[in-house]
């Protein structure tokens, strides 16, 4: 049984339809991903999955509880964490804050705040510094950090990479695969295919709302007629 299962969802924003029928199985200990120019539904999938825009068909299970329609702070109770695109952390809470609140109401055996200061030495020196003065990439870092402390089984990263320098990339990308070699499951949405390429176990491609193709991730990248077609890549 996979960890998370998508089995042809359809989700609309008001009368815009924007996930047609996606299926995808996240399997325990994998990083899947999940690749397409913007504006195809990628977001749209992560905030179905968390429980932002319930799909209005299809269904979606986790550890084989059918999680289709359950609030988002459901979901996390369950195990699925999330690192949103655009950061959105607390600008005026320090770092410190922003961590705590996101362990509200975990039980003991989650992540601690030393493991996230173990994992990003630079949030742990600037623990009591508003997160609103940070860096770019240590906003990522803390973004990152947020949604360990709910102590998932599955975590979502929507773009991680996006508007970070590329010495900052690979420090997440460092941190991603450290992630994974201690047993967790992610779900990596990304719009940068050679970086995730780079990690993913078994990719998406998404164009207009719809899965256009599935594969491992050297058997894409040697796909020049897909990668030209739907991601950009000449």
């Amino acid at each position: 049984m996979a960890l998370l299962e998508v089995d042809g969802i359809h989700t609309y924003y008001g009368d815009s339809y924007i996930l047609q029928g996606i299926s995808l199985q996240l399997e325990a200990g994998q990083i899947l991903g999940v690749l397409g120019r913007n504006g195809v539904g990628k977001t749209t999938l992560v905030n179905s999955l968390v429980g932002f825009t319930p799909p209005r068909r299809g269904a979606i299970r986790f550890q084989g509880h059918d999680i289709t329609h359950k609030a988002s702070f459901e979901t996390i109770r369950l195990g699925i964490g999330l690192v949103p695109q655009g950061r959105r952390v607390f600008p005026s809470l320090s770092v410190e804050e922003n961590l705590k609140v996101a362990a509200r109401g975990q039980s003991a055996g989650t992540w601690s705040l030393e493991r996230i200061y173990d994992l990003f030495p630079r949030l742990g020196e600037r623990r009591r510094q508003r997160s609103k003065t940070l860096s770019g990439g240590e906003q990522q870092m803390l973004a990152i950090g947020r949604g360990l402390m709910t102590d998932p089984s599955c975590l979502i990263m929507d773009e991680p990479s996006e508007g970070l320098a590329p010495i900052i990339i690979q420090h997440v990308w460092e941190i991603i695969s450290r992630l994974r070699e201690e047993g967790l499951s992610i779900l990596l949405v990304e719009q940068n295919v050679s970086l995730a390429l780079q990690l993913v176990d078994y990719v998406h491609v998404i164009s207009k709302g719809q899965v256009v193709y599935a594969s491992t991730p050297d058997a894409l990248w040697h796909n020049e007629a897909i990668k030209s077609q739907y991601l950009g890549i000449a």
